[in-house]
């Protein structure tokens, strides 16, 4: 897919590698999106990859003089993790939540979500809301621009080849300010959405009447949109039922959506004007924290998936030159010559000889390929196969200690939950990971663990009955001492 894969040490030599090869590199940290657009041939003038993930500090969030400022490398189970996010930007901690499965979730990061600049993309549209800007690099200096000059067209953007975002910033919301996300999509998980949301109200002093509003909409215009006739009308009223399904009447009115398979424009047109009006009732009643869950599966190990630290020096993997990769696996060293153009999930089968796990759908929608990635439960059919070079996996064939089955694999064989046997990988991967985060996870929590997981057989009872044994099973195991 790639002739040149660059493992970087220094934001200055991802700037200097940019401006040396131009059109034809791209910067990767997540690459949740650009893994699958090339292995579709739809990044036909992209043959470099420099990769930014294994740098500390760029996924830091920082709150100075009530603004937000994300790293490069704030993955959306960042966001969703962070106190300071959930307080004063809610909004985005709830678009975070909604974006794919927890594997995709600690891969995929703000930054590479913003740059796709998809309409569809959640989180575009609360940062739209926020007011946000983003800070462009490059070797001849660095510039700041707010959306509305970032935007340019349908996943079109005003970055440069050249330049590399490193900075995301955004006012935190003050106490009269309150705000919600809300998507629809065309099942509970793992959906595109077919419209979302994100309202932003701010109020005076007696807490009724609005002194300013921002309304932004996705997935109903080329890019993320505002709506000027709704946040207008708002201002210096109060939310009572007649001013909400007017309100709603004209944001509903602004877009003009495409019909699609996801649906036709005349249901995403009404769609903007239910939610619209939901978003301001949930504003009015403030209970819009209600079904924001409790301690949530993460599923990203014990570092929160915060890179602790980069490789001794940056590293270049050629195609044509045979290079070598050189990983942990399973807890054994493992070197392979001439795998560094492939996917991870292709590089564990191929030449590491594990075909444990599954490739499925080649596109993260399955999770039968979930591996954990030093220590971060992934889709390994979205992870570059050089991210493996001086890192540590474990897959299925390497929960076991000897003879002894991990707890979630005899979870599953007590449960009867193997069913075809495809998916079940997978599975174990995600409660293995599962169980280290939570020692007794509650159904909520198994549920959010195995969003990314597809059972085709859908035997999803047993699979629930299985994590529930093995945490029995582990709670009751003796404990090692020290």
């Amino acid at each position: 897919m790639w002739k040149d894969y660059f493992t970087v040490t220094h934001l200055d030599e991802a700037l200097e590698l940019l401006a040396h090869y131009g059109p034809s590199a791209r910067v990767v940290a997540g690459a949740t999106d650009i893994i699958i657009e090339m292995e579709r041939g739809q990044r036909p003038g992209v043959n470099v990859l420099i990769d930014i993930s294994r740098i500390p500090g760029l996924d830091n969030i920082q709150l100075r003089d009530d603004t937000f400022v994300l790293g490069p490398l704030v993955n959306h189970n960042h966001v969703v993790g962070s106190e300071p996010l959930q307080r004063r930007a809610f909004p985005l901690a709830q678009a975070c939540w909604e974006v794919g499965s927890p594997q995709i979730r600690n891969r995929g990061t703000i930054a590479g979500n913003l740059i796709t600049a998809s309409p569809a993309n959640d989180t575009i549209t609360p940062l739209w809301a926020l007011d946000s800007s983003v800070t462009l690099e490059s070797t001849a200096g660095t510039r700041t621009l707010n959306f509305d000059e970032f935007y340019t067209g349908l996943r079109q953007t005003a970055m440069r080849p050249d330049e590399l975002m490193t900075a995301i910033s955004f006012p935190a919301l003050n106490t009269n300010q309150h705000g919600v996300f809300l998507k629809l999509g065309l099942r509970l998980a793992q959906a595109i959405s077919v419209v979302n949301i994100a309202a932003i109200l701010t109020f005076e002093d007696d807490g009724e009447h609005i002194s300013a509003a921002s309304i932004a909409l996705g997935s109903v215009a080329p890019t993320i949109i505002r709506v000027p006739p709704a946040e207008e009308y708002l201002v210096g009223k109060t939310l009572s039922p007649t001013v909400i399904s007017e309100a709603a009447h004209r944001a509903a009115a602004v877009p003009t959506p495409i019909d699609d398979i996801r649906g036709p424009a005349t249901y995403r047109t009404e769609m903007v004007k239910v939610f619209t009006a939901r978003a301001l009732r949930q504003i009015r009643a403030r209970n819009y924290r209600e079904t924001w869950p409790d301690d949530p599966a993460m599923l990203w190990g014990p570092d929160k998936a915060i890179v602790k630290k980069s490789l001794p020096t940056g590293v270049r993997h050629e195609r044509d030159a045979g290079d070598t990769i050189v990983t942990t696996v399973n807890g054994e060293t493992f070197t392979a010559t001439g795998g560094s153009h492939k996917t991870l999930l292709r590089f564990l089968r191929e030449d590491a000889g594990l075909p444990g796990t599954k490739e499925g759908c080649a596109e993260g929608e399955c999770g039968a390929c979930t591996v954990l990635l030093d220590d971060v439960a992934v889709m390994a059919c979205m992870v570059p196969a050089p991210r493996a070079h001086g890192a540590h996996i474990i897959t299925v064939e390497g929960l076991a200690e000897g003879t002894t089955l991990h707890p979630i694999q005899q979870g599953f064989v007590e449960t009867g939950a193997v069913q075809c046997g495809y998916c079940t990988p997978g599975f174990l991967m995600s409660g293995a990971s599962l169980l280290d985060e939570h020692s007794s996870p509650s159904r909520e929590q198994i549920a959010q663990s195995i969003a990314g997981n597809l059972c085709r057989c859908t035997g999803y009872y047993k699979i629930i009955d299985a994590f529930e044994k093995a945490a029995q099973m582990k709670m009751e195991a003796p404990q090692d001492k020290e």
